[in-house]
């Protein structure tokens, strides 16, 4: 390995199929060390964050979950995926579009400098996988993903359905899918819930997994449910990582008890690549009431994870190694 290639790929590699050796305890930090960058011509993947939290009912913090995901990722550039068994930069251009520039004194600003940051991402062809944040983000970037794609069903991980009564006007990380819902953003016939374990009177027509159901049934019927019920529509997947019980999450602003495993999670996650993905966001990693950087690990894998779906989906073969 030579000199001009050791270190800080996130500024310096300008091979997009390209990684070399990092101290995973040094060096420039982006998601999976890709490169920085807001050219986005022949992107696959950009990777964005949206640091805000001020929707929350609970506790605040999630502001600095793109930064913690980020910083989780450093094991997992090293190696090729498991249980993939390739590395997807050889497929996949990915680059680190870095985070949406928000005023936090001006509310008002926030969606439409959300929406106007993702359809950007979009209008190149790119693909959005965003890190929050609070949950209330997914709102505005549903909002661009609509105007691209048209209503698409949503595949929400989630300890909470996040459909409470809403007015159409106020900020809220409880209340933003009953709103994309009523404004025509999703396709609910297609939609599904799964790891609640907070309760609504209604479920305003989205299937629900339950987090006792999925226990109960185990992940191939969960994989199963949610492949039949959103079949061959275009889909947006939803993370929200209080969907893990606290004992693998408890780094979040809202966590409830009886939640899924990461195995759990990542199990299901790994067999829904057949799905018509157009966007995908892991938020409400909350980094300072984290325990050992366990929250963000977890918010990092999942994304990886997704990326690995995407890159199968452009070509590479999983070559796994022993009994998986």
């Amino acid at each position: 390995m030579s000199d001009d290639q050791a270190g800080d790929q996130a500024f310096r590699n300008d091979n997009p199929h390209n990684r070399w050796s990092e101290m995973t305890y040094g060096g420039a930090l982006s998601f999976l060390r890709r490169r920085y960058s807001r050219d986005l011509t022949g992107v696959d993947v950009a990777v964005t964050g949206v640091p805000y939290d001020c929707a929350v009912t609970y506790r605040p913090g999630a502001r600095l979950g793109p930064r913690a995901i980020r910083a989780a990722s450093v094991q997992l550039a090293e190696l090729k995926a498991f249980p993939f068994g390739f590395d997807p930069f050889k497929t996949l251009n990915v680059v680190d579009y870095g985070d949406c520039f928000l005023n936090p004194h001006d509310p008002l600003s926030i969606i439409e400098a959300i929406t106007a940051h993702i359809s950007e991402i979009l209008a190149h062809g790119a693909f959005p996988l965003t890190f929050g944040g609070d949950h209330f983000i997914t709102y505005p970037v549903l909002r661009a993903i609509a105007r691209a794609h048209g209503p698409v069903a949503l595949v929400h991980f989630d300890a909470h359905c996040d459909t409470w009564p809403d007015d159409g006007q106020e900020i809220n990380h409880g209340t933003m899918f009953l709103r994309a819902k009523n404004e025509g953003l999703l396709d609910v016939e297609g939609s599904v819930q799964v790891g609640l374990r907070t309760y609504n009177d209604d479920s305003h027509g989205f299937e629900i997994l339950s987090a006792p159901w999925v226990h109960r049934e185990g992940s191939a019927a969960t994989i199963e449910a949610i492949r039949e019920r959103v079949g061959a529509r275009k889909a947006y997947l939803t993370f929200d990582i209080d969907c893990l019980d606290p004992a693998f999450a408890p780094g979040t602003g809202t966590p409830v008890s009886g939640g899924l495993t990461p195995a759990q999670a990542l199990e299901i996650l790994r067999s829904l690549g057949n799905i018509d993905f157009v966007g995908m966001d892991v938020v409400e990693v909350a980094p300072a009431y984290d325990l050992s950087e366990v929250t963000a690990i977890n918010a990092a894998t999942l994304a990886h994870d997704f990326l690995c779906l995407l890159a199968e989906k452009k070509g590479a073969k999983r070559l796994p190694i022993g009994r998986l």
